[in-house]
């Protein structure tokens, strides 16, 4: 089980920070508050522990900057305000982390971006080159066009995305709460905070239900739910007060602040349940013997040359179902490339490809973290 003591140990994060905290509740960015949290990310990456960060902000910074004092209704009047709120969103956190000798990246993502397995890949693919190469990547969704559709209704659950995303081994959550109640300390002032719970333990359903009982008017339910996203990669979560001056830093050395929300599978685990069971098959791969035998018995990746026949239209980033020359199935995964590269490198070397395709995105065809046996 996952525990406090183990947080100095981990190796990817991602912080999420709200619009409030940012921006002392819409009057604009406040910059010494921005400081006192880059020099603690700055501080932890720079110690050779990547970090995402996801932010919000850039509405509430385009109001500031156009002396707005109530929150636009209309979607377009919403969107300009994003887009002129970014600008200086972006500008103040390159501005922070230059201070400390860091880089900095912009991602602007909808749910569009990651529902789809092609473009998922994809972004998954930049981020964990911007973290490889110890640039920090600065995460928002983006409102400048997404739509009612597109939108993830709110940045917690954009991080817990993220943390799929790039299978992080904790997310943290600041909020204007010290961490989540048993109740509604507004109402309740003996409400106890829970210092540790799994994630599917039935009271955070009650702490953080949307009634009015609850904590879901403070925005609890969908950090909760969040949680529970960012669960299913064996990702924990720590929700924790934003005010705190060196709140991250806390965390970082297994302080006991805020909630801590964890995990019931690990990692690697829950990443295998989900491919099993949630995604659509679009295809067929058929494997020799020595194929099948790197997969089942030394847990390798699916190599090109293994591969005899490729059945189905699939896109790169989809699942397909890896079957033995009996038609037995043998795994399933997503793959690197669609169906027709697929066809055209079967029983292939990697290094074949640049010749055969004229270019190549990855070695493997499915790589063992993106593969389930079955």
């Amino acid at each position: 089980m996952f525990a406090r003591a183990r947080i100095p140990a981990t190796s990817r994060w991602v912080v999420k920070i709200g619009s409030a905290l940012l921006t002392g509740n819409g009057a604009g960015l406040e910059m010494a508050v921005l400081n006192t949290w880059v020099a603690q990310m700055a501080a932890r990456c720079q110690a050779g522990h990547p970090l995402v960060l996801v932010s919000s902000g850039a509405v509430a910074q385009g109001m500031a900057r156009m002396g707005w004092q109530r929150r636009p209704r209309t979607l377009h009047d919403l969107q300009a305000a994003a887009a002129i709120g970014q600008m200086g969103l972006i500008r103040a956190y390159e501005t922070c982390f230059e201070q400390h000798g860091l880089h900095t990246a912009q991602i602007l993502l909808t749910r569009d971006d990651l529902a789809d397995r092609k473009r998922y890949l994809n972004a998954r693919s930049t981020l964990r080159t911007l973290l490889a190469l110890g640039v920090i990547p600065v995460v928002n969704e983006n409102d400048t066009v997404a739509t009612d559709e597109l939108r993830f209704g709110d940045n917690d659950t954009l991080a817990a995305l993220v943390a799929n995303l790039i299978e992080a081994e904790l997310l943290i959550l600041l909020t204007d709460q010290d961490g989540l109640f048993d109740a509604d300390p507004r109402f309740h002032p003996q409400a106890a905070l829970i210092d540790q719970a799994q994630i599917d333990d039935p009271r955070l359903d009650q702490v953080a239900g949307a009634s009015g009982s609850g904590l879901g008017s403070g925005g609890m339910v969908t950090k909760v739910r969040a949680a529970r996203l960012a669960a299913r990669s064996g990702c924990a979560t720590i929700i924790a007060p934003g005010h705190g001056g060196q709140v991250l830093s806390h965390i970082g050395q297994g302080a006991a602040v805020g909630t801590l929300l964890t995990p019931v599978q690990e990692p690697q685990a829950a990443r295998k349940r989900w491919l099993a069971g949630q995604l659509q098959v679009r295809g067929q791969l058929v494997l020799d013997a020595g194929a099948v035998r790197a997969l089942c018995d030394k847990g390798r990746s699916l190599l090109a040359v293994g591969v005899t026949a490729v059945h189905g239209d699939f896109k790169r980033g989809e699942v397909v179902v890896c079957v033995d020359t009996n038609q037995r199935e043998i795994a399933r995964g997503l793959i690197n490339y669609d169906a027709a590269d697929a066809q055209r490198i079967k029983g292939r070397t990697s290094s074949e490809f640049a010749t055969i395709l004229g270019f190549i995105d990855d070695d493997e065809l499915i790589h063992r973290d993106n593969l389930v046996l079955l």
